[in-house]
C-alpha cells in the first residue's frame, strides 16, 4: 500500500515543503529511509517503531519503503518522525486517508508515542500559508509560535494516538499567541540555527 503525507525541511530562516511518500510491500520486514536524509533522520526508525507499538498500534511485519521528496534537498532533524509514523500507519489502514496532503506534520517522537516540541514551527507555518496549504499538525508545545501565522488551521497534539485521530477526524482548534498552552524555551541573541555567514556571524 502506498500513502503520501506532508511535511518541511527548514534551511535557516525559510522553510521547504518535503512530500513524504510510505510504501508497504512483501518481503524482509524493515524501514528503509531515502530522499538524502542526515544521521537523525535514519536514527528515527527505532523511535518510530517503539511509538507505533507503544501508542498500542500494529507495527506493519512487512518492507517498508520512505521516500522523501525532493530527493536533492538535504532533510535534517527529528521533526520528520511524527510524519513518517502518521504515514506508515496510513499505508496500513490506521489512517482512512492516504493522501494527506492538505496538512503539514512535524514533531519529535517519544519511545511511549509522546511528541516533543519541533524547531522551525515558525518558518513552517509561513511556508505553508504562502503555498495555501489548508493546516499544520504541530506538538502542542509549539502552539503558541505556529499561531503568529494567521489563516491556518491548527491540529495540537500530544502524542501519536491524539495524531491519528486528528487525521480521521479533524476538528481545527484556534490558536493565539497569547494562549496559555505551553510553549518551548525561547533563547534570544543565539546564533547557533544560523547556518553558514560565518563572517557575518563574527562581525555581529
Amino acid at each position: 500500500m502506498l500513502a503520501c503525507v506532508r511535511s518541511a525541511a527548514v534551511f535557516g530562516i525559510d522553510a521547504s515543503p518535503v512530500s513524504i511518500e510510505v510504501d508497504i510491500t512483501h518481503g524482509l520486514p524493515g524501514l528503509t529511509i531515502v530522499g538524502l536524509p542526515d544521521a537523525s533522520v535514519r536514527e528515527s526508525r527505532d523511535r518510530i517503531r517503539s511509538a507505533v507499538r507503544n501508542s498500542g498500534f500494529e507495527f506493519p511485519r512487512h518492507r517498508i519503503i520512505v521516500n522523501l521528496a525532493p530527493a536533492d534537498v538535504r532533510k535534517a532533524g527529528s521533526a520528520f518522525d511524527l510524519p513518517i509514523a502518521l504515514g506508515v500507519l496510513a499505508a496500513s489502514g490506521v489512517i482512512r486517508r492516504r493522501d494527506v496532503d492538505d496538512v503539514l506534520i512535524l514533531g519529535e517522537l517519544s519511545l511511549d508515542g509522546g511528541i516533543q516540541a519541533a524547531r522551525g514551527v515558525l518558518p513552517i507555518a509561513a511556508a505553508a500559508r504562502r503555498r495555501s496549504i489548508r493546516g499544520l499538525l504541530l506538538p502542542r508545545a509549539n502552539g503558541c509560535e505556529a499561531a503568529v501565522v494567521a489563516g491556518l488551521d491548527f491540529y495540537p497534539v500530544q502524542s501519536l494516538r491524539e495524531a491519528v485521530a486528528a487525521l480521521n477526524d479533524p476538528h481545527p482548534v484556534a490558536l493565539s499567541p497569547d494562549t496559555d498552552l505551553p510553549t518551548a524555551e525561547v533563547v534570544h541573541g543565539d546564533f547557533a540555527e544560523v547556518r553558514g555567514q560565518i563572517a557575518a556571524r563574527r562581525a555581529l
